[in-house]
């Protein structure tokens, strides 16, 4: 354990790494168009600048408690900053756009180790009686980094070029690594590992890995753009997903040294139900931070800076009760009790916006149902990343920690893929179901059409310019009323999702003689 000044550096060395990580992965979102531009790239291509970092990303984060315990934490962990760092000069660098997804992708092999690692030394650094703390800050982290980069993208992109989302992690990735390297050390449980020889490395493992979950990774990223599985390419990559990690997993529970034990799931029923809980976590995490630019940019023109600062309150309120709710596990308030009121309270979240979804809404009446967002969420992180390594230690704790971090991960993947399709098919239904309410022998049509026409007419254009521009507008209208229904209903949708997982609660053990949680277990 650390005290004084140094533990309050490793912190922030730590959860500025965590906040660089989770930044990265939707900064550049709001930076595409202009690399489209300057890259002469087609959108098609662009889109893998986001799909190469998020592959690599969900291939390394499983594989950090094996790659710590090989050549000890601190050296992976500073390897991963400078490697990170590195990728990022060199993205802002990059001359064209096939460089630029190359770069993209070192950047996510080194981004991956940031967040699991980030976690298991702030369990190392805190004593038993500050954990709760160290959780807390890591939470903040973890749930603010997603909302701040389309924030710090937008403001950047306004403001200067696109090299420059890249550019500001440089200075933070050099100091981190200078910290990393001065005040890190690495427990004994580690620095006293015996590295296995090459030879006896699980290499199977790794590569069932890389093709299962990098597979199905490129699926979730690609399957909307490609028409999922109208397309050949999505169809054989499936398949590939499929064989890689039905045999992964086969691979990994019969291996005498596996990559990734995922025989720790069937020691503790808790990681089992925790590592469901996490997938189900990172769904409404990223879903709902996925959704909500979305309609706020398209429908309300709003611009990306705007949105990242609405959603900044209920991300900072998520942030603020981590410290609360770790006391109260440290008090030994059990999770089973936590964990249906955050169920509950994103379930309220998703029903309020539904409710507020208009073509006239403002940013006052999006406050109060973020703030909820932010309440259900800082009752969900902290309680179920504590109920999935209770009772762990050592390596299962670590193992757990990469297993949970990963399906988290997934989890956003899926909620992003499954809510994008969503959208896109629903607005055509819900277009087609309103055409009938829609009649050119109403009256009200009829003096909408006329009202349309004479406008175009007053600025210029003929008669038969002005009655095609009216129809124009009333197809808009059209369309942009079934947007409206349908971003209700995705809200509504991803609700329900969270409130029929409820029941799985029941299956949470509760751990005899375990006594307040003690976070000790996750290094």
């Amino acid at each position: 354990m650390e005290t004084g000044a140094k533990k309050w550096i490793i912190v922030i060395t730590v959860v500025l790494c965590t906040l660089l990580e989770l930044i990265d992965t939707s900064i550049v979102n709001v930076a595409l168009t202009q690399m489209m531009g300057n890259l002469s790239a087609t959108l098609a291509e662009v889109s893998w600048v986001i799909a190469a970092y998020a592959i690599a990303n969900v291939i390394v984060v499983p594989m950090t408690g094996f790659l710590s315990e090989q050549f000890g934490r601190r050296n992976y962990f500073g390897f991963s900053v400078v490697l990170f760092t590195l990728a990022s000069m060199a993205c802002g660098q990059s001359t064209n756009i096939w460089e630029l997804v190359a770069f993209r992708f070192i950047q996510g092999i080194g981004g991956g180790a940031l967040m699991a690692t980030s976690q298991s030394i702030l369990i190392d650094t805190f004593p038993p009686k500050q954990l709760a703390l160290g959780q807390a800050l890591f939470g903040m982290g973890v749930i603010i980094g997603p909302t701040i980069g389309p924030t710090l993208g937008g403001y950047i992109v306004d403001n200067y070029d696109w090299p420059w989302i890249f550019y500001v992690n440089v200075p933070v990735g050099i100091l981190a690594t200078i910290f990393t390297f001065l005040f890190i050390k690495d427990p004994e449980s580690i620095a006293n590992a015996i590295p296995r020889p090459l030879r006896e490395l699980d290499w199977a493992g790794i590569f069932l890995l890389i093709l299962g979950v990098g597979s199905l990774q490129f699926v979730l990223e690609k399957g909307e753009t490609e028409d999922w599985f109208e397309s050949g390419m999505i169809l054989a990559f499936t398949a590939l997903a499929v064989v890689g990690v039905v045999g992964f997993i086969w691979r990994e529970l019969t291996a005498k040294n596996p990559i990734v034990d995922l025989r720790v799931l069937t020691r503790s029923r808790n990681l089992a139900l925790g590592a469901i809980l996490s997938f189900i976590l990172g769904f409404g995490l990223f879903a709902s931070v996925f959704i909500f630019p979305i309609f706020t940019q398209r429908i309300l023109g709003f611009t990306a800076a705007q949105t990242g600062f609405m959603l900044l309150p209920g991300a900072v309120v998520a942030g603020l009760m981590m410290p609360l709710i770790g006391r109260a596990l440290q008090a030994g308030v059990p999770q089973k009790f936590m964990l249906p009121f955050g169920f509950g309270i994103f379930f309220l979240f998703t029903f309020w916006m539904s409710q507020k979804i208009s073509p006239t809404a403002g940013e006052d009446d999006f406050f109060w149902p973020l703030i909820l967002r932010g309440v259900g969420l800082g009752l969900l992180f902290l309680p179920i990343t504590t109920m999935s390594l209770q009772g762990l230690r050592g390596k299962d704790g670590a193992q757990a920690a990469g297993l949970t971090g990963m399906l988290r991960q997934l989890g956003g993947s899926f909620g992003v893929a499954i809510v994008g399709t969503y959208l896109e098919r629903n607005v055509a239904y819900n277009r087609v179901a309103l055409l009938p309410n829609v009649s050119l022998y109403d009256t009200e049509t009829q003096q909408r059409l006329q009202a349309f026409t004479q406008n175009f007419m007053n600025k210029g254009f003929s008669f038969e310019q002005a009655r095609q521009q009216a129809y124009q507008v009333l197809d808009f209208t059209i369309m942009k009323q079934a947007s409206l229904i349908t971003y209700a209903q995705t809200f509504t949708m991803l609700g329900l999702f969270f409130l029929a997982c409820i029941p799985l609660l029941m299956f949470i053990k509760r751990i005899r003689n375990a006594g307040p949680v003690d976070l000790n277990a996750a290094h």
